[in-house]
């Protein structure tokens, strides 16, 4: 029972931080129709500017923000250097297009920073914390939920409750409407890519101090993150945050409870690889599963 709970929040954790990744990136699809390879190398852009300002500024709390900031104003000078020019293009331009600027990225990542950097959690939430039913769970872990979920609801309001939120529905919904009703679309588009960005980059520092901070950190959650886009829908961000838990925790808890199950039947070291590998498999039976019974996604854009 304890190694379930406990599996499950990380499930719930992990979950979080692929919808901070996904909400950018379903934004970004939305609304631009552009396919960004190239997202989840912004996740390593703010993961490596954190790593390099904590042991600058003394402090993980002054980093996070400065990587943020970081992070966003790349963005910015991707979209308006490069991006903005692949609009009009098709997919498959889009596609080769973001792809060469994850390999540029992960090079000026290399020359500027090295190949990897340490980045660790703040000393006071190093230990774990004493939760029901003797559960002692990691506080890193645990704030990274509450953040994920703080973050989670502020972007509901954002994109429900605003006028800023309205623009991007409208956007995502119909962009030439849109521009017919005053809307600044090239505005619009630079502001979105930024924050899905700064998303990229809170993930990219909240992760950093459990996984390694290295150049092509990016490509291994990017799959994830466009699966949690298809499942929930593209330009959903409920759908984003549904897909997201459901990707996070049957990745987390298959990979454990699959990994136990077949160590009873094989030997230790074919379930140690076994158990991954089928964790893997049945994220995809889950998407395949989900758009065979819901094409849409499972929370799709009302009038898409």
């Amino acid at each position: 029972m304890t190694l379930f709970l406990e599996q499950g929040l990380n499930g719930l954790q992990y979950g979080l931080m692929l919808f901070l990744l996904a909400a950018g990136l379903t934004i970004v699809f939305g609304v631009m129709d552009l396919i960004n390879l190239a997202h989840g190398s912004l996740y390593m852009v703010g993961a490596f500017v954190a790593a390099w300002l904590v042991p600058i500024t003394g402090s993980f709390w002054l980093a996070l923000p400065g990587a943020v900031i970081v992070t966003a104003l790349v963005a910015v000078v991707l979209e308006l250097g490069l991006l903005r020019s692949l609009y009009a293009r098709d997919h498959l331009s889009q596609v080769l297009a973001t792809f060469a600027l994850i390999l540029v990225l992960n090079d000026a990542m290399k020359m500027v920073f090295g190949s990897d950097l340490p980045l660790s959690a703040p000393e006071a939430l190093a230990g774990p914390v004493a939760l029901p039913l003797g559960l002692q769970y990691p506080a890193w872990r645990l704030l990274i939920i509450a953040v994920g979920l703080l973050l989670a609801l502020l972007l509901y309001l954002l994109v429900e409750k605003t006028r800023v939120g309205a623009l991007v529905r409208a956007g995502a919904s119909n962009r030439r409407m849109s521009s017919a009703m005053g809307v600044n679309v090239p505005r619009l588009f630079t502001a979105v890519f930024a924050f899905g960005a700064a998303l990229c980059a809170v993930a990219g520092c909240l992760l950093g101090p459990l996984l390694a901070v290295q150049v092509g950190m990016g490509e291994n959650i990017l799959i994830p993150a466009f699966m949690v886009v298809v499942i929930g829908g593209v330009g959903s961000i409920r759908g984003a945050l549904l897909g997201a838990l459901l990707v996070g925790v049957v990745d987390t808890l298959g990979r454990t409870l699959l990994q136990r199950g077949l160590h009873i039947w094989l030997p230790p070291q074919w379930s140690s690889a076994a158990g991954p590998a089928l964790a893997s498999v049945a994220m995809y039976l889950l998407m395949a599963g989900i758009l065979l019974w819901r094409p849409q996604g499972l929370w799709p854009v009302r009038g898409r």
